[in-house]
C-alpha cells in the first residue's frame, strides 16, 4: 500500500506512533524507545531499523510539543542580540547556531535589541515566558556587555562578547593570536617594516595589536610609535591612517607591509596607495581582518585577511548550551576563544628589496 494507504491505519491524516507500531509489526513502547533515544540496549539494530522505515513510510513525525512536556522542554532556544541580526557582517554566527541547533532538534527563536537595555531585558524575560530551554546572547562586536535581567534564570551563553561580571560562559574569537597570526603573514614574506593602522578604543583593536606586537618582538622588531595610527575602523579611517605614513616619505623609508584593524580600514589603505603610485603588493603587503562578505574577496587585489570565526562562533555557543541543557549542568563561566584562520589571497607578497 502507498502512504495515503498507510495513514489510514489511524483512520486520520496524521500518523502516530500507534500507526508506526501497527506496520512495524512492534509494541508502542518499541516506537517510543527509536523517538527518544533509548533503543540502544533495549532494542536490536534490526528492529530500530524496522521502525524507522515504517515511520518513514508512514511520513511520522513525533509531536515536539508533546515530547517536551515529557521532558519539560520547548525544544526550542532563545537568541537575544544587540544589533547583530540586523547587521550584513555577522548573518554567519546566526547561521551556525541555528543549523547546530537544528541538528539537534531545536529551533531558534531570534530577538534584535537593537542594542536598548529595557528591550533586551524585555526580550529575555518574553523567551523565559515562552519556556525557552536556554538563551544565547550574542554581540556584534566583541566587547564587554551588561548581563541581561533573567540570564541567570536559566541556561545562557554568551557569544562574541564578554559578561561585565564574568558570571556566564562565553565563546569569543582569540583575538591576540589573530594579530600575532597577522605579523606572521608579513613576517614570513621577509617585511621588517611593517605598520598597523585602523582600530577603536575596544577589547578587538587592543588585544590585535598586543599579539601583532608580540610576533614582531619575537623577531627583535619594534614597531614604531608613529606606524601605529589608530583611525577608527572605516574605510575613511584607512585612507586617512594610510595617508598619514606613506605620502610624502620615499620608499625606503616607508614600511613594505600594513596590518588593518579590518578590511574597510584595509579598503581605504587600498585606496590611499593606488592614489600615491604605490604597488600593492609588489611595494607594498596589505592584511586584512573579518574576511568580510561581498568585500575582501572584490577588493583590488583580492584581500588577504585575518577571518572572524563567525560561524564557529554560533556553533560553539548553541553546542555548549544544548550540553547544559542536556546534562542539566551549567558550565564554567570562563571564556573559550577560537582560533581566526587566514584567508589568503593576493595583497600580500614578498618584501621588495631595496
Amino acid at each position: 500500500m502507498d502512504r495515503a494507504e498507510d495513514r489510514r491505519v489511524s483512520g486520520s491524516g496524521r500518523a502516530t506512533s500507534r500507526d508506526v507500531a501497527r506496520l512495524a509489526g512492534v509494541s508502542h513502547t518499541a516506537v517510543s524507545f527509536v523517538f527518544n533515544g533509548r533503543a540502544e540496549g533495549n532494542l536490536s539494530p534490526a528492529t530500530q531499523e524496522r521502525i524507522r522505515e515504517a515511520a518513514a513510510r508512514l511520513g511520522y513525525r513525533p509531536d515536539p510539543v508533546a515530547r517536551g512536556l515529557r521532558r519539560r522542554r520547548t525544544a526550542v532556544i532563545g537568541l537575544v542580540t544587540d544589533e547583530i541580526a540586523s547587521s550584513p557582517f555577522a548573518g554567519r554566527l546566526l547561521r551556525g547556531a541555528m543549523e547546530t541547533a537544528w541538528d539537534n532538534d531545536h529551533l531558534v527563536l531570534t530577538v534584535d535589541s537593537g542594542g536598548d537595555p529595557a528591550k533586551e531585558d524585555a526580550a529575555v524575560a518574553e523567551l523565559l515566558d515562552r519556556r525557552v530551554d536556554g538563551i544565547i546572547y550574542a554581540a556584534m562586536s566583541l566587547r564587554r556587555v551588561r548581563v541581561p535581567e533573567g540570564l541567570h534564570r536559566t541556561h545562557s551563553v554568551l557569544a562574541n562578547c564578554l559578561p561585565e561580571d564574568d558570571s556566564l560562559p562565553s565563546v569569543i574569537p582569540a583575538e591576540r593570536a589573530g594579530g600575532r597570526t597577522a605579523a606572521r603573514l608579513l613576517l614570513e614574506q621577509g617585511h621588517r617594516r611593517v605598520a598597523l593602522v585602523g582600530g577603536q578604543d575596544d577589547i578587538a583593536s587592543a588585544e590585535r595589536l598586543r599579539g601583532f606586537r608580540d610576533a614582531l618582538r619575537a623577531e627583535g622588531i619594534t614597531l614604531p610609535k608613529d606606524w601605529v595610527v589608530r583611525s577608527g575602523g572605516e574605510i575613511s579611517a584607512g585612507h586617512e591612517g594610510a595617508l598619514r605614513i606613506l605620502e610624502g616619505v620615499s620608499a625606503d623609508r616607508r614600511p613594505t607591509g600594513i596590518f588593518c584593524y579590518n578590511d574597510r580600514v584595509a579598503a581605504g589603505v587600498l585606496h590611499a596607495a593606488a592614489r600615491l603610485g604605490i604597488a600593492v603588493p609588489g611595494e607594498l603587503s596589505v592584511v586584512g581582518y573579518d574576511d568580510q562578505e561581498h568585500m575582501a574577496a572584490y577588493l583590488t587585489p583580492a584581500l588577504t585577511t585575518v577571518a572572524l570565526p563567525h560561524r564557529a562562533m554560533g556553533e560553539a555557543a548553541a553546542r555548549l548550551l544544548l550540553d547544559a541543557i542536556d546534562t542539566g549542568r551549567t558550565p564554567p563561566a570562563t571564556a573559550r576563544r577560537l582560533a581566526c584562520p587566514v584567508i589568503s589571497r593576493a595583497s600580500v607578497g614578498p618584501a621588495p628589496t631595496r
